[in-house]
């Protein structure tokens, strides 16, 4: 591997099914306690930027990923080449989704709806219903700023973190009527948060999100819609995360 070289990729950990795991990764880098060595970490590298004293920027990808592969193709160390996979997009991507991947790394070149030569993270998103037991005020007056949402754990509800995006400033607003009208002083889950304003668990938020943390958090959620909580066939049960 030559010292003057600039890949572009990412970094991952992966699980013992070969996926990358966010949460490993975190660990990993320290940020939570872990098992996981430093060498545990792979980065696999996608494209070639620079080399030898030369900017490739301008090049076609297909020209930089020729030069690319020599460099690291074959190797099994922390630095790996992220092999090219030549299908249709739309499909791709729900493969990957279906087998609880992160997403792909999309090329311009396969972009319909973007020009250019580089590259996308196209992410899985995925959808589910949470129950709603309190919120934070916003810096706003009279709005939400983050909706506290709970999942179904044996016969009770465990907190699975807050949501604050999703909304207008008019939803917003309305969503602190709604949510002041079922106020109370008993809390459906075990929290405490300095300034929280704790509901009675009848409404459900439909919510969007990335992923799940390895403490049992959602990552990246964003709100998509609510209803009032008449059963709870479709309330996100956590004993399914281990599905």
């Amino acid at each position: 591997m030559p010292g003057n070289a600039i890949l572009d990729g990412e970094a991952v950990v992966l699980d013992e099914k070969g996926r990358s795991d966010f949460g490993m990764l975190q660990r990993a880098l320290g940020r939570l306690p872990s098992a996981h060595e430093e060498r545990t970490i792979v980065y696999y590298a996608f494209d070639l930027l620079y080399f030898d004293g030369r900017d490739l920027r301008r090049l076609p990808l297909r020209d930089r990923r020729r030069l690319l592969e020599p460099l690291v193709a074959g190797r099994e160390g922390a630095i790996r080449l992220s092999e090219e996979v030549h299908a249709d997009g739309e499909e791709f991507y729900r493969v990957a989704c279906t087998h609880g991947l992160e997403g792909s790394q999309a090329s311009g070149e396969a972009l319909s709806q973007r020009s250019g030569d580089w590259w996308q993270k196209i992410t899985c998103r995925r959808r589910d219903s949470f129950v709603i037991v309190g919120y934070e005020p916003s810096t706003m007056p009279g709005a939400i700023g983050r909706l506290l949402q709970a999942a179904r754990k044996g016969e009770g509800l465990a907190y699975v973190d807050g949501c604050g995006t999703g909304w207008s400033r008019q939803e917003s607003v309305k969503l602190r009527e709604l949510l002041d009208d079922i106020r109370t002083d008993q809390p459906a889950v075990s929290l405490r948060r300095k300034g929280a304003i704790f509901v009675r668990p009848a409404l459900v938020a439909e919510v969007e999100y990335r992923a799940w943390t390895d403490d049992g958090k959602l990552r990246h959620p964003s709100f998509k819609g609510l209803r009032e909580r008449a059963d709870d066939a479709t309330v996100f049960e956590l004993a399914s995360l281990n599905d």
